[in-house]
């Protein structure tokens, strides 16, 4: 495998994606204090990326998608579980950081150094000489350049009432 069969894989993917729409990313930036008032969370916009299922690809990187919320304003309610109020005060966070509502951000990802191809904390790996892709933390690895077609004709060609 050389870095170049992997480039040449995601150049590919750019330039059949180029009239596909691109998902907002974002970073969580926890509230500070200021002047010993607390400020709520935010997430600003750092770019955007075509969303490849477990990767994602902006025009010169590679990421490793993290969590993935849908910008609403902040509304008080209550919640069966901490993990519902946590997504909400995500979602809120994200409105505050200028992302339009009912827009998804990406927060949390990681980028893939693309040299160290196969790192353990990465989905993409090296077996054989051949570049994989690990579709879920349970599933099995599965060619990369396989991988990335079926993502990109999910794009282009969405299911039925997807």
């Amino acid at each position: 495998m050389s870095d170049s069969s992997l480039s040449a894989i995601l150049d590919h993917a750019r330039a059949r994606l180029s009239d596909v729409p691109r998902e907002r990313l974002g970073e969580l930036q926890e509230g500070r204090r200021l002047l010993g008032i607390p400020r709520a969370a935010r997430i600003p916009s750092r770019g955007t990326a075509w969303h490849l299922g477990v990767l994602l690809l902006t025009e010169d990187a590679l990421l490793a998608t993290g969590d993935i919320v849908r910008s609403r304003p902040e509304v008080r309610r209550g919640f069966a579980a901490e993990s519902q109020r946590r997504r909400a005060e995500l979602s809120a966070a994200a409105a505050r950081g200028g992302v339009p509502e009912g827009e998804t951000v990406h927060i949390g990802w990681q980028a893939i150094d693309i040299a160290g191809v196969g790192a353990a904390s990465t989905p993409v790996a090296v077996r054989d000489g051949e570049l994989l892709v690990r579709w879920s933390a349970a599933g099995a690895f599965m060619p990369l350049g396989r991988y990335v077609d079926e993502r990109i004709e999910l794009l282009r060609h969405p299911p039925e009432r997807a």
